[in-house]
């Protein structure tokens, strides 16, 4: 599908895709592509190799994790596809592309309109697991990708607020009820694996809430001085005592990358900062940064 555009019915060099998703939870592609009606153009959905792999282990990957799905004429030029709430995408980053032919090279589609007023008030009275979310985006380089993240129990951050040098976040779980010994803990990354718990105020048997004190998450000995790299907590909330730990994260909208977006207010400790940030994973955490004068 790499031809020029010079004939009417000619292919295009970089098809156009509007996206939408409906109350159903189905991803509905409407793709502007001049071909003949006797085609039989497919959308394809690629899911990104972890990094690290060789060129061999990614072509291995490319052959075995896309989704495939027929694109349908829906009027002059134009071509639709669904892509059903079932089977979920796995978790991770889609390119989306067009192919036409068998053994035709695959051509990257570019972003359109992207309806997405389901997304934008959230899931948060939908308890149903495993929680699969889909959003389509533009990537940096300008073309159509979808952002999908799937997991069987979750806990979705919601509003935020801060006093002095604390923080207080509301969230809900998905696919786990509080319990007996609920808690809130927050692991410091690195080699020392450093853990803060928090108890945590329930209010509902989903719904909870918890207040971080900055100071609680100082490096421990004493603070590190100026130009020492930042400590970086990860928030998760254990629902009761025996189960395993859920991290907290912000999925359920129409914001595919959260942490150029959401940009919150650092606290000043002292030699230190701490702020809340939403990781490239859109989950919670807080970073705290030495100062200059520290």
């Amino acid at each position: 599908m790499s031809g020029d555009n010079g004939g009417t019915n000619g292919p295009v060099e970089k098809p156009r895709a509007d996206t939408a998703v409906d109350g159903e939870g189905r991803f509905v592609v409407h793709v502007t592509l001049p071909l003949p009606a006797s085609a039989r153009p497919r959308l394809l959905l690629q899911l990104r190799p972890p990094k690290g792999q060789s060129k061999e282990q990614a072509d291995r990957w490319a052959e075995e994790s896309g989704r495939v799905v027929a694109l349908e004429p829906a009027g002059q030029d134009r071509w639709r596809a669904v892509l059903e709430a079932a089977p979920a995408l796995e978790e991770g980053r889609w390119d989306a592309y067009v192919l036409g032919a068998p053994g035709e090279e695959r051509v990257p589609l570019l972003p359109g309109l992207r309806d997405l007023r389901v997304l934008v008030s959230g899931a948060g009275d939908d308890p149903r697991t495993p929680l699969a979310v889909r959003i389509p985006y533009a990537t940096k380089d300008g073309r159509l990708a979808v952002r999908a993240w799937l997991r069987a129990t979750h806990a979705e951050a919601g509003r935020i607020d801060f006093s002095g040098s604390s923080m207080t976040v509301s969230a809900r779980l998905f696919g786990a009820r509080l319990g007996e010994g609920a808690a809130v803990s927050l692991h410091r990354r690195g080699p020392d694996g450093a853990e803060r718990q928090i108890a945590l105020r329930p209010e509902g048997d989903r719904d909870f809430a918890f207040t971080v004190d900055n100071r609680d998450l100082l490096a421990d000995g004493g603070q590190a001085g100026a130009g020492a790299a930042p400590a970086v907590w990860d928030v998760y909330v254990r629902p009761a005592a025996d189960v395993a730990r859920i991290r907290v994260a912000r999925l359920l909208d129409d914001v595919a990358d959260r942490k150029a977006v959401f940009v919150y207010p650092a606290a000043a400790l002292g030699g230190v900062t701490a702020r809340p940030y939403y990781t490239v994973d859109n989950d919670l955490a807080v970073e705290v940064t030495p100062t200059a004068g520290g």
